[in-house]
């Protein structure tokens, strides 16, 4: 008789310095052990609901700076505020509608999926967005060596969103609903047995439980 594997949707942005800093140990935590990691990439507050940041405490950005920084600092994982932001803000501090960036973004991370190599798609990509080696993510071909990587060719990509952008809205759009049906609305929020694990520091946590559910290592 087969062993079922356990399996875990992990709900992830672009634009989260904490999804970034999760990541590789996600890497590491399905390179080790028999886990079935299903990615499902989201839009991030600032474009889901904008007005969440218009009543948030000043205080805020700084610390968050401060946290990630420290976090990084702690993991050894290098860290640095992109550039440019995968989210446009405006001098008011408002987030316009256009968006170059991160639709396109989210948008590839679905396809990349689809075909089975999101969560080394994000992991590819995160680091050139977030681990301060480069300027200017988006130019030249950095997504694209970044996306060879992770074994896909960003142009196959692009043109199957191009071929049917409605059904990536949806997906995302039903992974957003996905979320906050397993009962959190942040990210990274992994799911197991609809079970919500919210935030990087919650990992520790998520092996607990699935080793307590049978999770055995590879190999």
């Amino acid at each position: 008789m087969s062993r079922s594997i356990p399996s875990i949707d992990v709900f992830w942005s672009f634009r989260s310095p904490y999804s970034y800093l999760a990541t590789g140990r996600l890497v590491d935590l399905h390179a080790r052990y028999e886990l079935d990691v299903q990615v499902r990439p989201v839009l991030p507050l600032a474009v889901r609901t904008p007005e969440f940041f218009k009543g948030v405490n000043p205080l805020f950005p700084r610390y968050l700076v401060r946290d990630i920084l420290r976090l990084g600092d702690f993991h050894e994982i290098p860290i640095h505020w992109p550039r440019p932001d995968p989210v446009v803000m405006s001098p008011d501090g408002s987030y316009p509608s256009e968006q170059p960036h991160i639709h396109r973004l989210t948008r590839l991370g679905v396809a990349a999926a689809e075909r089975g190599r999101g969560l080394p798609f994000l992991e590819q990509v995160s680091k050139i967005i977030w681990d301060g080696s480069i300027d200017g993510w988006n130019e030249g071909d950095h997504l694209s060596a970044a996306a060879g990587r992770a074994g896909l060719d960003l142009e196959d990509l692009d043109e199957q969103i191009e071929k049917d952008p409605q059904h990536f809205i949806d997906s995302i759009e039903g992974n957003q609903d996905a979320l906050e049906a397993a009962g959190h609305w942040g990210v990274p929020t992994m799911v197991f047995d609809g079970e919500p694990f919210f935030g990087q520091d919650r990992l520790d946590l998520l092996l607990w439980r699935l080793k307590d559910a049978g999770l055995q290592e590879r190999g």
